[in-house]
């Protein structure tokens, strides 16, 4: 069988170019490096681009384990990677911990396809959490299906990590508020914790992003991380 190549950066680059190629074998993104004598130019603009990658392939790791849902695109992972490459950059170390770390960013794409999306933010209902919506109970069909994603961001060590899980959503858990459809609960109120509430009708599904009061990703956007970072790599190019 032939393998499924990912091609592109999707930044103004290729994957050849950043001296890496991504392979999808047996439904894991597979990096194979290239090697060469001569030294690999590393513009900011490039450096830029490998850290999103990098932080891309990390994100999907957890992303592939729960039936994701992006149409369009080459393939499922070349949409879902198109996406999140528009969010910022963090920036990470070329060894130890940190190197393999992967942080929750607010509005991270977690479906992407052609129902109407779904508002959501989150609030208070009483003195329980909640991920409020615009969604009413007429809006949903027989046979519709909701699906919550949720992304946990914790430290491992010293390194942080997200936790990416997806269940069904029962009918008899939503609240309405308002006329609108709601989930509540403690959970909620987790500043570390973020959520996505996916509606799937007739195999296709709406178009949904992380909600989250999670800043934590902020520590590895500032100048002194792009710094720190670009060190263990040996430098920018002039």
């Amino acid at each position: 069988m032939a393998k499924d190549k990912i091609t592109g950066l999707l930044m103004g680059g290729s994957l050849k170019q950043s001296g890496v190629t991504f392979y999808l074998r047996n439904g894991r993104v597979v990096a194979r490096t290239a090697h060469s004598n001569e030294k690999r130019s590393n513009t900011r603009a490039q450096f830029d681009a490998r850290q999103r990658m990098k932080h891309t392939v990390a994100l999907w790791q957890e992303m592939r384990l729960c039936d994701p849902m992006f149409e369009g695109g080459k393939s499922t992972y070349g949409r879902f990677s198109s996406l999140v490459n528009r969010l910022p950059v963090v920036y990470l170390p070329n060894r130890g911990e940190k190197s393999s770390a992967s942080l929750l960013l607010p509005e991270m794409p977690m479906s992407d396809g052609t129902l109407p999306s779904i508002k959501e933010w989150l609030g208070k209902v009483g003195e329980n959490g909640a991920l409020l919506t615009d969604l009413k109970a007429g809006d949903l069909k027989r046979g519709d299906t909701l699906r919550l994603y949720t992304v946990v961001q914790s430290l491992t060590g010293n390194a942080p990590r997200v936790n990416i899980s997806m269940r069904t959503v029962k009918k008899d858990e939503l609240t309405e508020v308002d006329g609108q459809l709601a989930l509540t609960g403690a959970e909620f109120l987790d500043p570390m914790r973020g959520w996505a509430l996916v509606r799937i009708s007739d195999g296709r599904c709406s178009t949904q992003t992380l909600v989250t009061n999670c800043n934590y990703y902020e520590l590895y956007t500032t100048e002194k991380a792009m710094q720190e970072a670009v060190k263990t790599y040996g430098g920018l190019s002039k």
